[in-house]
């Protein structure tokens, strides 16, 4: 079984060394002994979100810190092909299941979409509010994966936004049920044609009522392609995740990191 994985901030772990002690602190150690109940002598992996992983020991465990001796560092890279969820938001929390989801599987990164047909609507505080709880959300979903990185919730954007952030990526894919090509073969064809170093991948998926055709276009417009997912309408919570599934299989992300 896996060691339990708790978060420090980012950079805390640089200067750690085998042998030398670390701290935890805060909400983290709390959780640690008073929940989890970890006691000297059990295995425990500290991470920093970016990437970073110690794995110890406790050496001595109190609600105002968890004491861990540090056994070996190691820094996990990010994948070459990043993939980054577009998600629509979606009334019932269903946009929630959809990332909390997509993080265990291994997505990079998640985009909140005000797409035409949300009911739901990112506005003033609430906007605010949202998003810290998206954010909230992924980092609980990364650590119950016992990820290293937890993705990247980046700000919300409405349909303009996602043409911009469209023609910047090196392939965007569209999640739709009228459309003619499977997404392997999409992703396959781009796999074969696309060239080396970082790249980024958005997986595009609409709220309850589907992509209007007006936003479809735009995107195409500006480089997007659609693709099929099966034979089968999804919910908008589970076509985001499965794509990630299918992506990471089809890309060997997989088998290359370990996610």
């Amino acid at each position: 079984m896996s060691n339990p994985v708790f978060f420090t901030s980012t950079g805390s772990l640089d200067a750690m060394t085998p042998g030398r002690i670390f701290v935890l602190e805060g909400a983290e150690a709390r959780h640690a002994v008073t929940v989890k109940r970890l006691a000297p002598g059990e295995a425990v992996d500290i991470v920093d979100g970016a990437g970073t992983r110690m794995a110890g020991r406790v050496v001595s465990a109190a609600p105002s810190g968890l004491e861990v001796e540090c056994g070996s560092l190691t820094v996990e890279d990010r994948p070459d092909v990043r993939l980054v969820l577009v998600q629509a938001l979606a009334k019932g929390d269903r946009d929630e299941l959809a990332i909390e989801t997509a993080t265990e599987l291994g997505v990079d990164a998640v985009v909140p979409w005000q797409s035409e047909r949300s009911i739901v609507r990112w506005k003033g505080d609430r906007a605010a509010r949202a998003h810290a709880k998206w954010e909230s959300t992924v980092a609980a979903a990364a650590k119950q994966a016992r990820r290293a990185w937890i993705p990247e919730v980046r700000a919300a954007v409405d349909t303009t936004g996602l043409a911009t952030a469209v023609n910047a990526a090196d392939l965007a894919v569209i999640l739709h049920e009228d459309a003619v090509r499977p997404l392997r073969t999409v992703l396959e064809a781009w796999q074969g044609s696309a060239g080396t170093g970082s790249r980024e991948i958005l997986l595009i998926v609409g709220p309850e009522g589907g992509i209007s055709p007006r936003e479809v276009t735009k995107l195409c417009d500006k480089g997007a392609v659609t693709a099929l997912l099966g034979h089968h309408v999804l919910r908008s919570s589970t076509a985001g995740p499965a794509a990630v599934v299918l992506a990471s299989d089809i890309l060997g992300r997989w088998t290359t990191t370990g996610l």
